[in-house]
């Protein structure tokens, strides 16, 4: 019998639940070039040649630089392949991370995103939130950019990042949203509320640090008894472990993880095909 692969939904397309991260494709702390240009162009190659058909970028990932690569390592681009990229930060010229979301600056955004990617229109565009408030007058104009922009022709779809669920809330009462990307894995759940919030409405919730991030590292994920001994047990790796567990939590989730190395790429890929028991699953989800 043929394998019939899995789709699953971000807002009017269909993809692989496993896609790409692209932002360790560059220096330390997402900033400046990579230390191997010639193997970030073989990770996004191998990554397209293996069926990934979303990946996800940001003009401020470099800055600059991600976009570069994937547009030299792929354009042009397969017939199918998701570009998702994110607007609301800049970077400053040591690196650090700062708002940059005023309506004028996510139009400008977008239109840098769609110069160094080489396209007429973005599929999804995700707002990322950068200041912690409520959803206020201010939030309104935000999306009303996002909207502009894309009756304009520049975007396809809106997403959101970085929110809680009153964003998602308000955000729906002025558009339809076709993503939520927040930090979310086995260790670090602050999120769930929203995911489930997003799996009612048939939204996909795509989560940013899965295999641990910043803070909350690899080591608080990767290296976690409960994820090494049943890891060990089921034999597969402790980051197939964590992505499969995520990819069974719910229909609409969407994994992004991120690779600087083909073999880190093809290791994360073939969490898709590993079956959990029950076991596996209750003693992750106790963690």
């Amino acid at each position: 019998m043929e394998h019939v692969v899995e789709r699953r939904g971000l807002g009017p397309f269909s993809v692989a639940p496993i896609g790409f991260g692209a932002m360790r494709l560059t220096g330390p702390n997402v900033f400046g070039p990579p230390p191997d240009r010639r193997e970030a162009i073989r990770v996004l190659q191998e990554a397209v040649a293996r069926g990934v058909d979303h990946i996800d970028t940001a003009q401020f990932y470099g800055p600059d630089i991600v976009n570069e690569l994937i547009r030299e390592a792929l354009h042009p681009y397969p017939r199918g392949l998701i570009l998702v990229s994110k607007v609301g930060a800049r970077r400053d010229a040591r690196g650090g991370i700062l708002a940059d979301d005023e309506p004028h600056q996510l139009r400008r955004a977008i239109e840098a995103n769609l110069r160094t990617l080489d396209l007429e229109a973005l599929p999804v565009v995700n707002l990322r939130l950068m200041r912690n408030t409520e959803p206020d007058s201010f939030f309104d104009e935000q999306v009303g950019a996002m909207i502009s922009a894309r009756d304009d022709g520049l975007v396809n779809s809106i997403g959101l990042s970085n929110i809680a669920s009153a964003h998602l809330t308000r955000a729906l009462q002025m558009t339809d949203v076709a993503c939520v990307q927040n930090f979310f894995h086995a260790a670090s759940r602050e999120s769930q509320p929203l995911l489930e919030e997003c799996t009612r409405r048939g939204i996909a919730f795509v989560p940013f640090g899965s295999l641990g991030f910043g803070v909350t590292g690899p080591d608080a994920v990767l290296r976690r008894r409960e994820v090494v001994e049943e890891a060990a047990r089921l034999g597969v790796t402790p980051a197939q472990m964590v992505l499969a567990w995520a990819l069974a939590l719910a229909p609409n989730m969407l994994l992004i993880p991120g690779a600087s190395s083909v073999g880190h790429l093809r290791e994360n890929l073939a969490a898709s095909g590993v079956q959990l028991d029950p076991e596996a699953v209750d003693r992750l989800r106790a963690m």
